[in-house]
């Protein structure tokens, strides 16, 4: 199976679909953040491994204590994807950090600062 083939594709969508349930539902973890949520998925074509890049909203501590909690409830997580999707190997997940969210508010907040600054200087 290719990286990018259709195959490929749906199983990431099923994966990030069913990551997203069981953090919404199933993860008792205090660590983990309530606002937490599962960007992308990209599973290896050997089905083998998994990089699931995760969001958070809250503070760099709040970031940092979901990513050990998630690490922490890997085996809790891969065994409810295990019954939840049928697939012949249970990917080992591996959880990132993904940071565009935060920056892309960060640049919009930066773009209206400066339009406001632009308006109160033409009147």
């Amino acid at each position: 199976m290719r990286k990018n083939s259709i195959k490929n594709t749906r199983i990431n969508t099923e994966v990030q679909r069913e990551l997203s349930n069981i953090l919404r539902g199933g993860i008792k973890d205090p660590r983990v953040a309530p606002m937490t949520s599962v960007v992308a998925v990209e599973v290896a074509p050997d089905l083998k491994t998994c990089r699931a890049y995760i969001s958070v909203l809250g503070d760099r501590k709040a970031q940092e204590d979901t990513i050990k909690g998630l690490q922490s409830a890997e085996g809790y997580i891969r065994r409810e994807l295990a019954r939840t999707i049928n697939m012949r190997n249970t990917p080992e997940i591996h959880f990132i950090m993904d940071q565009s969210i935060e920056y892309g508010v960060n640049m919009t907040k930066k773009i209206n600062e400066l339009t406001r600054d632009l308006k109160g200087e033409d009147e």
